[in-house]
């Protein structure tokens, strides 16, 4: 598949931090997830996470939205502490929003009762509610599919309305888990360029984890390597591809973007 992405943001004229993991650790009972890790997202950017199936990068999404705590470290969103704070606080407060891999809607819903229960939550204003969700129907090309039931709908137009649940609070900060699985190539390509979209239109900060290596490399400008607890390796994708330690523990020597 071809480079989706037509700039990359290789470094910042004034780098700002909106997501910082400092010292942190995590444990499941005595099996270490996450050993003493550090990194930053800065603001605007599209960041990535790779690794192997149980490396922590779905806890790591879990830690920055407040629903497990680590057990050192400090969580850190615009450069405030919220490492105690609730779920509902970093959503609300620092705009977090956070797209699962799996469900994120209500099954027996139509599509666009979805929307309106979602807002229900997170828009005071009625007026604002209706405008927001006819703005993100139009955005996603959903009007012809607002009166079908959530279960009935194919798995590019889920994807899609899940991701448009998280836009309906305007987040700062968008969190996609493994939002390439399970998908044909023409989906992947269209998640791909709403998710460059949202960076050049809308300069919200998006972070992807996922195991489709080359669909993520394809939109990010930045990302890291997850292996045995640890970040081995974070770089721009055509650096990181050439990067040994990365070769190593996850890419192998044949692996290219192209």
């Amino acid at each position: 598949m071809a480079i989706i992405k037509k700039f990359r943001i290789k470094s910042f004229k004034n780098i700002k931090s909106i997501i910082e993991l400092e010292n942190v650790s995590l444990s499941y009972g005595n099996r270490l997830i996450l050993d003493n890790i550090n990194f930053k997202i800065n603001e605007s950017e599209i960041f990535g996470m790779l690794g192997p199936n149980g490396v922590g990068k779905s806890s790591i999404f879990n830690l920055i939205t407040g629903l497990i705590s680590p057990n050192s470290g400090k969580i850190k969103i615009a450069g405030q502490d919220v490492t105690n704070y609730p779920i509902y606080l970093r959503t609300k407060e620092f705009k977090v929003g956070y797209v699962p891999q799996y469900g994120g809607y209500f099954n027996d819903l139509t599509l666009h009762d979805n929307l309106k229960a979602i807002s229900e939550i997170v828009i005071e204003s009625k007026n604002l509610r209706v405008d927001r969700i006819n703005f993100l129907l139009s955005r996603f090309e959903l009007d012809n599919l607002k009166d079908i039931k959530a279960k009935f709908l194919s798995g590019g137009q889920k994807k899609k309305l899940v991701i448009a649940l998280s836009l309906l609070s305007e987040p700062k900060v968008l969190l996609l888990d493994e939002c390439f699985a399970a998908l044909d190539v023409l989906t992947i390509k269209m998640l791909q360029e709403i998710i460059v979209n949202l960076q050049q239109e809308n300069q919200i900060t998006i972070c992807i984890c996922d195991h489709q290596a080359r669909d993520l490399l394809a939109c990010v400008d930045v990302a890291m390597i997850l292996s045995n607890g640890k970040i081995i390796a974070q770089d721009t994708p055509s650096n990181l591809v050439k990067n040994t330690n990365a070769k190593n523990a996850y890419f192998g020597d044949s692996f290219k973007i192209n």
